[in-house]
Parts: structure tokens; C-alpha cells; sequence
């Protein structure tokens, strides 16, 4: 670029505009746009160049009448181009307006344009209706982000990071960071691991939350804490879960479980209105045994029924086995299945060893009775899918209706799911949020032989069940919690354990020594000794928030630079190796696996 043209062109960045804020308003005005080059159009005698920002686009029009070296100019334009053009706003005539974008009514009649940079060939149109793959957005992400769709996706994360940020500050919460380097404890998945060059043979770890930190911090005296923090964990990864992670951590002190979900609710509307969308409070509650009982599962998506347990109306008949669950499923308005539709229902089902029942005539003759008391209870109707499921013989475990319960969630979820096009329950604009409450206090460990904490090993028990921690472990229920959103586990958290004598039996309920846990939490159980208020608090999945706000269905689709499903990096080729040297010097010696 000429130097001239350069000083010329810093000269006018004070009157610059976005590419989507021009308006009919605006005609008459000389503005100044900065952007690519979205779309081209030579017609001879008049060129069109459409300039795109984050903000949208703006039409820029050069005639050859006019300027004819301004027109030349044009003329070397190509799609992706950094130009900025300045000229006078004008009103479009009516035949030509265009009704889709917000500046549809205006363009700029050019009388300057400067090529800041050429660009290659992009690898794929800017263009969201474009079927590209995965592999080929990742590894080019500077450019996928260019795209209308993921502009929005971005920009919308950061406003809803603002607004929950401005939600907590309004409640009184105070942004605290936490270490990212620490020392590995056991807290479900694997640690990424750091190794310590000044200390030889020593590692630290990256957290997989800031859980110990926050509880710290309410021993502290902050009693309100709140940060958005990046979390890691070293898990097989999906489309809702990434190594790298990004959470809401909320802790308060001296808190009964209602007043967490009292500062939780209201961020929870907040930010859900910054994306469009209006969420009547408080929340609708379950107990984790009710979310069993009638949804097969802890993260109960509410757009479909729950099911019924129907074992009172087919008594004696020998459908299930005995003292197991016989468990109606309902999905509304699916029409009549085919053969073939029904032969892979039950097939689902055998899978998950369950004996399905589906021919629903055929039930109607045999248990005519039973069949109406049923129709009434479920509310089907005729044009319903109806499925009863049970079990031939009672599964092995340590809470074998559960297992029941959780096939037969299983078969409803994959049953709603393949028929959304008929019933069209599963309404991504439709948001139903659920806290479930009174988890499990622990869960069964078949390879360890033992049994583990349900949600982390510093959550309470509830008060009436707190004699029973090591007497019956399966009985107990935590004072643990989950807001839940269409199906997905958005939120977790806890009332936390802040005694040390009551964390001492929590710890002997789950097979650790005095001397383990002093090993694994050494600096927490100190902590409880110096006047530890009650406390309790959530972490709330960012990511998946944005990912379900933004309509996506995967969180790779509202995360900047994420991974792939393998873990790898595409676009900055990572993980990768390193030196000898590096290695020498943190003592480190590979071997083969």
C-alpha cells in the first residue's frame, strides 16, 4: 500500500462506522466502513461490494461514471479482501432495497477504497447454509469465525458474561480468583498434570474446579464469591464437554439450600433475557428419588411426560418381575408406528434389558380393565405411542430398581427424540428448568469395591440421615443439588460440610484413614478447625448455558478455540513434542506404552 494512502486512511478511523449500524437516517451523512469483502457483483458499469464486520454488512456501490479510478480499484476486489470504504450514504431506490439486513435501506456511493490486505482463497464460503466439515472449520477457526453464525454465537457468549457478572455484583458477590496450579486431589476425573522444574519429580495439577478454593475463601470472611472461571479435565470428551472448560463458581456463606437458589434463579433469568427468552421463577423441584420415579433419570428434560409405574393396574399378571418396577411409557402424538418402528422400539428396550410391551390392541384385549385405568392416569390418547417395559428377573447391584428406572428413562428419552418431527415437544425455544434435589449421598464403586462420593466428598448429608453414613450408605441423601435444562445438567452444587468431626465420618464412610484424607485434604481439614462458617454454593456450565441460549448442539459451536472430539487442536496442531532438552530439564523420561 502507498504511504500517502496509509496516513490518509488512519486520518479517517475517527469517523468510522460498524457495517450493520447504517441507517435511513444516515443518508446524506459521509461514512466511513471497515471490513471483508463479503459478496461481489460486477455489472460493468457499476460495482456492488458488500463490507461485513461482527456487526452485519453494508452495501458499497461504485460507479465507472464517477470516479473511474475508484471504479479500477473495485475492480480488484475478491471475497475476503480487508478494504475500507468512504463515501456518502444514500438511500437505496424501493426496487432494490433489501428487507433482510438491517441496512437494507441505504448503501455507501463510494468515493474512496482502500485494499488494507488481499486474502487467499478462503477454504469456505462466509456463509452459515454452507455444509462444512468439522475437521476443515477447526483447522481453519480464524476464518470459521468470521461467519455470521458464529459471530453470533461469540458475541452473545461475552454479553451473557457480562450480564451474569453484573447480576452477582448487584447481589453483593464479590470476583475472586484461584490458583490454576495446585496439587492434584481426587475430585472424579484425571488431572492434567504440570510438572515442577524447580522441584524435581514434583507435579502441580490444573483444577478441575475451584472447589477447595471457594471453601477457603467462606472460611476467609468472603462470604459472597463468584468467578468465571476455566476448569480442566482430563475426561473422554462429547459434544456438551471439552478438556477446557469454563463455569459460573458461586460460594456464599451461612446459606440454607433455598437461599442458593434464590441468587441463582434471578442470574439464571437475566441471562436467559439477554438471548431473548423470558423464564418464569421460582424453578420447578425434585427430589432425585421423585426425578427416578418419574423420569428414569436425574437430568429430566420436562418438554416430554414423565412415565408411570403401573404396577398397582397390572397386579398378579406377571409382566415383571416381582417387587420390580412395570413402568408405562408415554410419547404424545407420534401417529400409528410401522412395524418396523415398533420392532426397533422393543429392540432398544432388549438392549437395555427390558421386556417391552407394544402392541397396544393386544394389551387392550387382554387387560381391557387395567388398559383404561392406564390410558387415564398417562392421559394417551389415541394417536400416543405407548410402551410397557419391565424386567424378566431382578437386576444385580446395590439399588437394582434404580437400574430398572434408568432403562426405562433411557428407552423414553431415544423414543421422543426419533419422533420430534411428529410431535415437535422438543422445542429448543421451549426452556424448562428443574432443580433436583436430595442426590444419593454415595455411589457404588464395583471395580474399588467401595463406595464413593455421589457428588464430592465434602457435601452434607442431610441431618436425618447423618447416623446412617456408615450403616446404610445407599440410604443416604445429600444436601446436594442440580439445576437442570431440557435435559442437560446445567448447574451442581452443594450445602458444604463445615465441621471437622462431621467431615471425619464422611471420610470413614468412604474407606479413607485418618491419614489418607489428612494426605489428600490436609489443608481443608486444618481449615475447618478455625472457625469454618456453614456454606454452600454451584458452578454453573457456561459453556453448555451459551451452547443451549445460542440454539447449538455443541459447545464447540460457542467456544472460540476449541478441541476436537479427540482432544487435538487442529488449527495449532497441539498436543505436540517437545524438545529433550525441556524435558531433561523437568526430569522427565518418556517410555513407550
Amino acid at each position: 500500500m502507498e504511504g500517502s494512502l496509509q496516513l490518509d486512511f488512519l486520518g479517517e478511523l475517527r469517523r468510522t462506522h460498524h457495517c450493520g449500524e447504517l441507517r435511513a437516517a444516515d443518508a446524506g451523512k459521509r461514512a466511513v466502513v471497515m471490513g471483508w469483502v463479503h459478496r461481489r457483483r460486477d455489472l460493468g458499469g457499476v460495482i456492488f461490494i458488500h463490507v461485513r464486520d461482527r456487526e452485519g454488512v453494508t452495501q458499497a456501490v461504485f460507479h465507472a461514471d464517477g470516479d473511474a479510478v475508484i471504479h479500477a480499484r473495485a475492480e480488484q476486489l475478491r471475497s475476503e479482501f480487508v478494504v475500507a470504504v468512504e463515501g456518502i450514504v444514500s438511500l437505496r431506490s424501493p426496487e432494490t432495497i433489501n428487507p433482510n439486513i438491517p441496512t437494507g435501506t441505504v448503501e455507501i456511493v463510494a468515493e474512496k477504497v482502500w485494499i488494507l490486505n488481499e486474502s487467499r482463497t478462503p477454504p469456505f464460503p462466509m456463509e452459515d447454509n454452507v455444509d462444512v466439515s468439522e475437521e476443515a472449520r477447526l483447522k481453519y477457526r480464524f476464518v470459521d469465525l468470521r461467519r455470521p453464525r458464529m459471530q453470533r454465537n461469540i458475541m452473545l457468549r461475552s454479553k451473557i458474561a457480562l450480564e451474569a457478572r453484573l447480576a452477582l455484583y448487584e447481589q453483593g458477590f464479590l470476583e475472586i480468583e484461584t490458583p490454576f496450579m495446585t496439587r492434584s486431589t481426587p475430585e472424579g476425573a484425571r488431572d492434567f498434570l504440570v510438572p515442577s522444574r524447580v522441584n524435581t519429580g514434583m507435579f502441580y495439577a490444573l483444577p478441575q474446579s475451584p472447589q477447595i478454593f471457594k471453601q477457603l475463601l467462606m472460611v476467609s470472611g468472603f462470604d459472597k464469591y463468584f468467578q468465571i472461571v476455566r476448569c480442566f479435565r482430563d475426561e473422554d470428551l462429547r459434544a456438551d464437554r471439552q478438556y477446557e472448560f469454563t463455569q459460573i463458581d458461586i460460594e456464599m456463606s451461612f446459606p440454607q439450600q433455598d437461599r442458593v437458589f434464590e441468587a441463582i434463579e434471578p442470574l439464571m433469568q437475566r441471562m436467559c433475557k439477554v438471548a431473548g427468552f423470558e423464564i418464569p421463577a421460582p424453578f420447578v423441584r425434585l427430589t432425585y428419588d421423585q426425578a427416578m420415579r418419574s423420569y428414569g433419570i436425574d437430568k429430566p428434560d420436562l418438554r416430554l411426560p414423565p412415565f408411570h409405574i403401573v404396577n398397582d393396574l397390572f397386579a398378579g399378571e406377571g409382566l415383571c418381575a416381582e417387587s420390580m418396577p412395570l413402568v408405562a411409557v408415554h410419547i404424545p402424538k407420534t401417529g400409528a408406528l410401522t412395524r418396523r418402528e415398533r420392532d426397533e422400539l422393543k429392540a432398544l428396550g432388549q438392549e437395555k434389558g427390558l421386556r417391552v410391551y407394544d402392541d397396544v390392541k393386544r394389551l387392550d384385549k387382554d387387560f381391557p380393565q387395567a388398559m383404561a385405568a392406564l390410558r387415564q392416569r398417562t392421559g394417551a390418547a389415541e394417536d400416543d405411542l405407548l410402551l410397557l417395559c419391565g424386567v424378566g428377573e431382578v437386576p444385580g447391584g446395590h439399588r437394582p430398581e434404580e437400574t430398572v428406572l434408568k432403562a426405562c428413562g433411557q428407552l423414553r428419552l431415544q423414543a421422543g427424540t426419533r419422533f420430534n418431527d411428529r410431535h415437535q415437544l422438543l422445542d429448543p425455544r421451549s426452556l424448562q428448568f428443574l432443580w433436583v434435589v436430595d442426590f444419593p449421598m454415595f455411589e457404588w464403586d464395583e471395580e474399588e469395591k467401595r463406595w464413593m462420593a455421589a457428588h464430592h466428598p465434602f457435601t452434607s448429608v442431610l441431618d436425618e440421615h447423618i447416623d446412617k453414613l456408615t450403616s446404610d450408605p445407599a440410604g443416604c441423601r445429600a444436601k446436594s443439588y442440580d439445576l437442570v435444562l431440557n435435559g442437560v445438567e446445567l448447574a451442581s452444587g452443594s450445602i458444604r460440610i463445615h465441621r471437622r468431626d462431621v467431615q471425619a465420618r464422611v471420610f470413614a464412610a468412604l474407606g479413607l484413614s485418618d491419614e489418607e484424607a489428612h494426605a489428600k485434604f490436609g489443608f481443608l481439614l486444618d481449615a475447618l478447625e478455625y472457625g469454618a462458617p456453614p456454606h454452600g454454593g454451584a458452578a454453573i456450565g457456561f459453556d453448555r448455558l451459551v451452547m443451549i441460549l445460542a440454539g447449538e448442539t455443541s459447545i464447540r459451536d460457542v467456544i472460540a478455540f476449541p478441541k476436537t472430539a479427540k482432544g487435538t487442536d487442529l488449527m495449532c496442531e497441539a498436543p505436540s513434542e517437545v524438545p529433550d532438552r525441556l524435558l531433561r530439564e523437568l526430569g522427565i523420561q518418556l517410555r513407550k506404552r
